[in-house]
């Protein structure tokens, strides 16, 4: 099976210091994977190699079989990017921006038509159609930047950090969205600081630390290697985690201690497992 987004030792430096680092991965067609990292870890400058923002120093890109250096205009023609920024113009209506970026994709009129009320009905802001974006609230306004993302019909869709910034019931709106998109095959990659919005969308993940992928794979082969059972004691005015093979095990562990002041056992999570392996919170 062709990947449809593959990394081959990619490599990237601002005035000869290396921001990415002998990165590889592949992602395949219709898979949900997410990319995690602490600030600094190297995550937005391999997403803007890979929508072609950004050339990479060394090694190889291919996004939906198109190299990124060589074939940049085709690869732009197969993805959709929803960045955390808004990148809608406030000033035009919700139906304006859809036309705007349909004539920008040389979509011809009955089509673009078709096209713009299929999408805005499937995110829900048909009634909203003539009004200015300015008027939107935060949850319409990414909504409508998904709208447009899929307004060419791409084969792959960046999501850069899409709900940032949204309130508790928005961000599920979304999340129900993305999560539509990728049963119906559209290959998806995400970024967040989202630890909950990872373990509910991705099949796989990818974490970056100092510009070099230092793990990959599902959440249950995290918990498999570094352990599903963890046993949290508060030290000072910090935490201490311990991680065991089972939540059993650690259980049985903690029996055994006399004084269990200050002491927990639980399930361990993606944020655990991120903090063991880097060293940080995901800010």
């Amino acid at each position: 099976m062709v990947s449809a987004v593959t990394l081959d030792r990619v490599c990237k430096l601002y005035n000869n210091v290396p921001v990415v680092q002998d990165l590889s991965f592949e992602i395949s067609p219709g898979e949900m994977f997410g990319l995690l990292g602490p600030n600094g870890a190297g995550k937005s400058t391999t997403i803007r190699m890979l929508i072609t923002l950004t050339e990479p120093s060394s090694g190889r890109i291919e996004v939906a079989g198109h190299d990124v250096t060589h074939n940049p205009a085709l690869v732009k023609r197969s993805i959709g990017v929803v960045l955390q920024q808004m990148s809608v113009d406030i000033d035009l209506s919700v139906w304006e921006n859809l036309e705007f970026h349909g004539r920008l994709h040389h979509i011809p009129k009955g089509e673009r038509q078709r096209r713009i009320e299929q999408w805005l009905g499937y995110v829900e802001l048909s009634d909203r159609k003539d009004d200015r974006v300015k008027t939107l609230s935060g949850g319409m306004k990414r909504r409508l930047q998904i709208a447009r993302a899929l307004m060419h019909e791409p084969d792959i869709l960046f999501l850069d950090e899409p709900t940032v910034g949204l309130d508790p019931q928005n961000r599920r709106r979304l999340w129900e969205i993305i999560r539509d998109l990728n049963r119906q095959g559209m290959t998806m990659l995400l970024t967040t600081h989202y630890m909950d919005e990872v373990e509910f969308l991705c099949d796989r993940i990818g974490i970056m630390d100092g510009g070099r992928l230092i793990e990959l794979g599902t959440l249950e082969e995290f918990k498999a290697k570094h352990g599903s059972g963890l046993i949290v004691r508060q030290v000072g005015d910090r935490l201490e985690s311990e991680f065991f093979p089972t939540l059993q095990a650690a259980s049985d562990h903690l029996d055994t201690i006399p004084d269990k002041t200050g002491m927990m056992c639980r399930a361990s999570n993606l944020e655990d497992i991120f903090v063991k392996l880097t060293g940080h919170q995901l800010d």
